[in-house]
C-alpha cells in the first residue's frame, strides 16, 4: 500500500483518544494531519507532536466547522482525507434521558460528522479524489447497553447517513466509509465506571480493550488510494467482542 506522504488529513475530535490514535497512524504513513478539536491548547500539542495543524473548532457550530475547513485549504491548499470522528457518551438510564442530553448526543455525534463532511466536500469535488471515515462503533447498529440508548441511537444513525452519502458520491472519486470500534482504552473509557468496564473486558474474546493505534490502522486502509472501490462500508474493530454466542466463561 502506498504511502500517504503529500496527503492532508482532516481529524475531528483529533486531540485524544480514537482521534489522536487515527491522527498518529495518518502522520506516520506520511500524511499532514489537521487536528480539529475543540480544546485548543490540547490540539496544538497533539499537532505540533505530528508535525501538523491544529484548528480549534466546535463541530456542533457549521460556521465554525466551514471556516475550518476554509483554513485548511487557504494553508494546506487540498483536503484528501476526512475522519468525522468527535463524539460524547455520556451515561443516561432511560429514565435519566432528557430531551436536552438527547439532542446533544445527535447533535455532536450525527450533526457534527454530516457538517464536518459538508465542508469538506468542496475541496474534495474540485479535485475528484476523497476518502471519508466516520467513527460509529459496535454500540448501536450490533449491541446495545443500558445507559447507552442516545449514543447506540447516535451511531446507528450514523451509518445510514454514510450509506446514502456513499451512493450520491459514487462517482465522484469519493468514497465514504466507517469503522465500528468496540471498546477502546481511551481517556473516555476510563471514565466509566470499574463496573462497566469489568463487564467490557469479559466480552471480549481477545481478553484485552483496543488501543487507539488499532483503530487508526483499520481507518488508514480505507483511507488509502488502494481502496477505491469500497464505499458504504463497516470495519469492526472489536477484538471479536460481536462473535460469542453466549457469555465467555
Amino acid at each position: 500500500m502506498q504511502d500517504l506522504t503529500g496527503q492532508v488529513a482532516v481529524v475531528t475530535g483529533g486531540a485524544r483518544g480514537i482521534g489522536r490514535g487515527i491522527g498518529s497512524v495518518l502522520a506516520a504513513e506520511g500524511a499532514t494531519v489537521v487536528v480539529v478539536d475543540i480544546e485548543a491548547e490540547l490540539g496544538q500539542a497533539v499537532a505540533a507532536e505530528l508535525g501538523g495543524l491544529a484548528v480549534s473548532a466546535d463541530v456542533t457550530d457549521r460556521s465554525a466547522v466551514e471556516a475550518m475547513a476554509g483554513r485548511v485549504v487557504d494553508e494546506l491548499g487540498r483536503i484528501d482525507i476526512v475522519c468525522a470522528n468527535a463524539g460524547e457518551y455520556p451515561f443516561a438510564s432511560l429514565e435519566e434521558l432528557d430531551e436536552q442530553t438527547w439532542n446533544q448526543v445527535m447533535d455532536l455525534n450525527v450533526g457534527g460528522a454530516v457538517r464536518t463532511v459538508q465542508a469538506c466536500l468542496p475541496a474534495m469535488r474540485a479535485r475528484g479524489y476523497g476518502r471519508i471515515v466516520l467513527t460509529s462503533s459496535i454500540t448501536g447498529p450490533i449491541t446495545g447497553q443500558p445507559g447507552f440508548a442516545h449514543y447506540g441511537a447516535s451511531k446507528a444513525a450514523m451509518l445510514g447517513f454514510m450509506r446514502s452519502a456513499a451512493v450520491e458520491l459514487a462517482r465522484s472519486g469519493i468514497t465514504v466509509n466507517a469503522v465500528m470500534p468496540g471498546n477502546v482504552s481511551t481517556p473516555g473509557f476510563a471514565e466509566t465506571s470499574e463496573e462497566h468496564q469489568d463487564r467490557m473486558l469479559a466480552s471480549i474474546p481477545m481478553g484485552r480493550y483496543a488501543e487507539p493505534e488499532e483503530v487508526g490502522w483499520a481507518v488508514r486502509f480505507l483511507a488509502a488510494p488502494e481502496a477505491a472501490y469500497i464505499t458504504g462500508q463497516t470495519l469492526i474493530v472489536d477484538g471479536g467482542q460481536v462473535l460469542p454466542e453466549a457469555p465467555l466463561g
